[in-house]
């Protein structure tokens, strides 16, 4: 008994116990159970200006619900458990199936129950792209992987509406708001996914350069007939998905087709889409990408023939909005993670938020993410005025300008935000010190993922150079945008003399225009952003002018943390989230 009273002895006294080297204290816990949408004032402000504040409270409940420690669990999971590809059965029958987690499901379904994959299009009102876009926004922060096909499938129904008889059998299964795991053929299905693939090995972003052939299956060929399909694509985002739209050539025209490939045949068989491998991709491990070959593969022409690339580039532009939007999710997340963890670690005597230098990063941090959100539902409110107008006969200045949004400012903002958002994540990941460069946080995870949308549907300077094509064939939109920025400017010198800098680089020689294509861009963007940050907290939009636009003080090219002294940086890191955040409610 004497061992067990000398153990009993020294627990009493606090004397040391044999195996313990410390306490574990000044450590952030981790960040849960807070309401994602009820905490951002700039997201919130936005809703409202682009009038859809009918959808505040279903907003308010789905940010309530990612915000629990059970949903953030799933992304964890839905990332350490990567999907898994079985291309036979134990008998040799070619399947080409994916395993997920279950919590990828899981994830599906939430962001299915929303309506984000559909709701413009199933649900039309006032203010439902907006709408759209905040809830797609507020998911993005928990998890990218699953986003890939719900935004493939959202941008897939504006084209899919083009061919009536081929929609008409989709419509239901493409706007129901419930989530089909099942790997079966569409006819046995409840609901649907559609996916993309038009990179192949030699093109990349020059898919003009494709080389996968397509020959009628009958007697019938063109618009809405049966083709089959050879030959392979380099990148096929979510393979696992009901159908893809593709580009292939036709022996009878010159140009590319785009084509709807089921991943079964009508008669019930599995469709002749072989998938190679998966890739092994830096980002989310959640998703699946793949390489596939098509063998003689079933799939039904959309859109006229030698017209894929015209046909195929109206889902391209829903994408590009959607890759914004990421990005600006992939910012707002890391910069709450930074802001809660300055709040819970102290060094050097006192918490980090309280530092003047700490400070000045997630003020300026701050600054960053507001601005790629009012961006984001501007170009939102775009996308709705622009599908608005296109049954009018008559095109007014406002619906220009929208055209104007719509077309040049969303390549820009793609280029711009996507590629803010590697050196944002990279400073919020810094706030976390070595905490934040661990896989066990969800600040690598961040980190990781943001490459991808910039790009995603376009490298930068293929975004660029997009903006340059737009300036020049929608030169009508392009003048109704900058004249009502002018009239928004007057009175304002910096803004003013930014708006003059633009108007310079777009005059200069021709020959120096495409190389001058990323710095035009940039000044649209920033411009635009100045402009909409005008509509909240004037404190908000002057530190924002005069960092980034002001011919002396702004240098957008300056690291994160260089904000003067004379604005408020702890009250600007209060707005962005307020040290009693909103809990889940749940």
């Amino acid at each position: 008994m004497e061992p067990l009273e000398l153990t009993q002895n020294a627990t009493q006294t606090g004397a040391h116990r044999p195996g313990t080297t410390h306490e574990v204290t000044n450590q952030a816990p981790p960040l849960a159970d807070y309401n994602l949408f009820a905490c951002d004032a700039a997201l919130g402000e936005a809703l409202t200006r682009a009038g859809a504040d009918w959808h505040r409270e279903a907003l308010t409940q789905h940010g309530a619900k990612l915000g629990l420690a059970a949903t953030l669990e799933l992304a964890d999971l839905a990332n350490r458990h990567a999907p898994e590809l079985h291309t036979h059965t134990p008998r040799g029958e070619r399947i080409d199936a994916l395993e997920f987690h279950p919590a990828w499901h899981d994830l599906l379904a939430l962001l299915r129950a929303e309506g984000l994959h559909a709701l413009p299009f199933s649900e039309p009102r006032p203010g439902a792209m907006a709408a759209r876009c905040a809830g797609y926004f507020l998911h993005a922060q928990l998890e990218s992987g699953s986003l890939c096909p719900l935004t493939m499938t959202f941008a897939s129904i504006p084209v899919l509406q083009n061919e009536p008889a081929l929609f008409d059998t989709l419509r239901d299964k493409l706007y129901t708001r419930e989530h089909d795991a099942r790997d079966v053929p569409l006819a046995h299905k409840r609901s649907m996914m559609i996916g993309m693939g038009m990179t192949e090995k030699q093109g990349g972003s020059d898919v003009r350069s494709n080389r996968t052939e397509a020959r009628p299956a009958g007697v019938a060929s063109g618009r809405g007939a049966d083709y089959l399909l050879t030959g392979h694509k380099w990148f096929f985002s979510a393979p696992q998905c009901d159908a893809h739209l593709v580009l292939a050539r036709t022996a009878d025209h010159a140009g590319l087709s785009c084509f709807y490939v089921p991943r079964f045949r009508p008669d019930g068989t599995k469709n002749a889409v072989n998938v190679q491998r998966l890739k092994d991709k830096l980002g989310n491990r959640s998703n699946a990408s793949s390489e596939v070959e098509f063998f003689d593969a079933y799939g039904v022409m959309i859109g006229d023939e030698g017209r894929g690339v015209p046909t195929i580039i109206e889902m391209a532009n829903y994408t590009r909005l959607d890759c914004v939007i990421g990005s600006a999710a992939l910012m707002r997340a890391a910069l709450v993670q930074a802001i809660h963890h300055a709040r819970h670690r102290s060094a050097f005597g006192r918490p980090l938020a309280e530092q003047p230098l700490m400070q000045n990063v997630l003020a300026d941090l701050a600054l960053e993410s507001e601005a790629a959100t009012v961006l984001f539902m501007r170009l939102a409110h775009a996308f709705e005025q622009s599908a608005a107008q296109a049954t009018q006969a008559e095109e007014s200045d406002l619906a220009r300008v929208a055209r104007a949004w719509r077309r040049i400012v969303t390549p820009a903002a793609k280029f711009w935000v996507c590629k803010r958002a590697l050196a944002f994540t990279g400073e919020a990941m810094e706030v976390w010190g070595g905490n934040g460069y661990v896989e066990e946080g969800p600040m690598a995870r961040f980190y990781r993922e943001a490459p991808v949308n910039s790009i995603w549907e376009g490298s930068g300077n293929v975004m660029c150079l997009d903006v340059l094509r737009a300036l020049e064939r929608e030169a009508d939109a392009a003048q109704a945008l900058f004249l009502a920025w002018r009239r928004e400017a007057a009175g304002h010198p910096a803004l003013g003399a930014a708006l003059d800098r633009l108007s310079a680089l777009l005059n200069g020689a021709p020959g120096t225009r495409e190389a001058s294509a990323r710095r035009i861009a940039q000044q649209i963007v920033l411009i635009a952003q100045a402009m909409l940050l005008r509509a909240g907290p004037p404190e908000v939009a002057d530190a924002f002018i005069a960092t980034r636009l002001d011919e002396h003080d702004g240098d957008c090219g300056r690291v994160f943390g260089t904000l003067p002294a004379r604005f408020d940086h702890a009250a600007l890191i209060e707005r962005a989230f307020p040290v009693t955040a909103p809990a889940s409610g749940f």
